[in-house]
């Protein structure tokens, strides 16, 4: 059964036959990780079981290297790891069912509105350095408290909460991005989508 609201959907097991989307692997200055097809999360469980996930729309693929080459071009050596793309709406369900009524469900899309990652145009990214290690970015991936929030950023310089190095990471991480064409959210400084929200909620299809 469809979500309330969806008129098109495309099931995950599709989309390599898709011309509308791209493999991450096939992303130039673009590595991947993705945590949520791994236990290393904020669950502590394999979230995609046997899912391809490693898939973006091809308007947010181009951006994504669009924003690798704007780094490599100012930051030698340095790239970006995805950590987190496509989340077919199966998943993202899963996970609501999960986080509602906990802290945590602040930090994920209610699946009725749905999650701009399960339309192919969000992804969730980090920064490696010519060591390829991830960069300290202050908090972890789904680090889910205020100590995430580039909104507070000056308030946690401040209170030495996070360094300057830390911050100046997730800035160069947003910068990198915005030229790709991405936007992020004012608690996530992993989350990034790329386009506007309304616009991909009200136009594209949703990956089930």
């Amino acid at each position: 059964m469809n979500p309330p609201g969806t008129d098109a959907m495309i099931r995950v097991e599709d989309i390599a036959a898709d011309p509308a989307f791209r493999r991450l692997a096939t992303l130039r200055g673009v590595r991947h990780d993705l945590r949520y097809a791994s236990s290393n999360n904020f669950a502590g469980v394999v979230l995609y079981g046997g899912l391809d996930c490693a898939w973006l729309r091809v308007e947010a693929a181009a951006g994504l290297e669009d924003a690798a080459a704007w780094l490599a071009g100012r930051r030698p050596g340095w790239t970006l790891l995805v950590l987190d793309a496509l989340r077919p709406q199966r998943v993202q369900e899963a996970i609501w069912k999960d986080v509602e009524g906990t802290p945590m469900q602040h930090y994920f899309a209610h699946p009725g509105r749905g999650s701009i990652h399960s339309f192919g145009m969000a992804v969730d990214v980090t920064l490696l350095g010519p060591d390829g290690r991830e960069a300290d970015m202050g908090s972890g991936f789904d680090e889910m408290t205020p100590r995430s929030h580039p909104a507070l950023h000056e308030q946690h310089l401040a209170s030495g909460v996070l360094t300057p190095a830390q911050v100046q990471m997730r800035r160069w991480l947003a910068d990198a991005m915005a030229h790709g064409g991405f936007h992020g959210l004012p608690n996530e400084w992993w989350h990034f989508d790329h386009g506007d929200r309304d616009r991909v909620r009200h136009e594209l299809p949703r990956v089930y």
